[in-house]
């Protein structure tokens, strides 16, 4: 089954699969990187020929540029979209010169003379600078080392200064679920009133929504992963684990009728949602390679959608914008975020 694509600007054509890197920078597992970089060229070749990055995934951008490297005819065929994510330490004093050098550093390691997209996050809106950043990324754009800017877990209110600034973005990454469905108070009405596209990563909960978790008991205790420890907190706010579980049996229902799976169904949800361009499975390996072409072998009917929506409700149980919960530092689910990984 191919994998669908989708043109963000008329010319920047992205697979709405895309591979996502964070699982291959730590945190989940042992990473053999020869094994990955020959992991990419079976997604590329299956269709998926997107992947997403970032300047602080450790170890990542080298992996994607010595596949680009290894594999040249296969390299014209990818998307490399990476972020700039200046460190929490780093944001009183960062200037143009330390923007510039990340920039740079992400050309080199990637191995190209211009990045697809960056895309941009900060921090810690109380501290000055994430409009003047984006400004400078902007003129890096106009330099020919940046094709297009996105940015990436911001609210409409933040995200709002930055375009009322100028700076023009074509993409916004956000963690969008059956579980987690806050872009969906503000956030996907100012996207489409700005033609700004919708990027979606946590789909499947880092593998909770899938059959491996279907009738299990409420796991207790220290996660096996840093994935985990961050969606189980989000499956609480959608409402706890007993009402986890019906939406896990109403998916497996579903995708009964369609001869796939829970998670298949899960990212197919997200992908047929207003402005959505395409959705990250995060991935250390080729063993659901041939489960994510499948995602495209069917679409959900009205009854489908009804049956769902009866279980997850109209509003989302998540509360407040896109990434406000992590934003807080002193919170749950901003306690367990990791602010200073990006050494120059």
């Amino acid at each position: 089954m191919p994998i669908d694509r989708f043109y963000i600007d008329g010319s920047y054509s992205i697979s709405r699969i895309m591979k996502g890197g964070w699982h291959l920078a730590g945190g989940h597992g042992q990473v053999d990187a020869q094994q990955a970089i020959a992991d990419m060229k079976e997604f590329v070749e299956a269709g998926i020929t997107t992947f997403d990055c970032a300047d602080h995934y450790t170890g990542v951008e080298e992996m994607i540029g010595q596949f680009r490297q290894a594999y040249p005819d296969l390299a014209k065929k990818t998307q490399v979209q990476t972020k700039f994510v200046p460190d929490l330490d780093i944001l009183p004093t960062i200037n143009r010169q330390y923007i510039t050098s990340i920039i740079d550093r992400s050309l080199a390691r990637i191995k190209v003379d211009c990045l697809d997209l960056v895309q941009f996050f900060w921090w810690d809106w109380s501290i000055p600078g994430a409009v003047e950043t984006a400004q400078v990324l902007h003129d890096l754009m106009k330099a020919g080392k940046i094709a297009r800017l996105g940015i990436t877990n911001f609210s409409v209110a933040q995200l709002s200064q930055l375009v009322d600034a100028g700076v023009p973005f074509v993409t916004n990454q956000v963690q969008y679920s059956l579980l987690d469905r806050r872009p969906e108070r503000k956030m996907v009405e100012y996207c489409t009133e700005k033609n700004i596209y919708i990027l979606t990563y946590g789909q499947l909960a880092g593998g909770f929504i899938s059959e491996e978790w279907l009738g299990k008991p409420e796991p207790v205790g220290e996660m096996a992963n840093r994935s985990q420890t961050k969606y189980k907190l989000i499956i609480d706010d959608f409402g706890g684990w007993e009402k986890f579980q019906s939406l896990l049996r109403l998916l497996h229902d579903i995708g009964q009728q369609y001869g796939v799976g829970i998670g298949e169904v899960a990212v197919r949800w997200v992908l047929e949602q207003p402005r959505v361009a395409g959705s990250i499975v995060g991935a250390t390996s080729t063993r659901y390679l041939k489960r994510n072409q499948s995602i495209f072998s069917f679409s959900l009917s009205p009854d489908d959608n009804s049956r769902i929506r009866q279980i997850i409700g109209e509003t989302s149980s998540v509360p407040g914008d896109c990434y406000e919960l992590e934003n807080d530092r002193t919170g749950r689910h901003g306690r367990i975020m990791r602010y200073n990984q990006n050494k120059v």
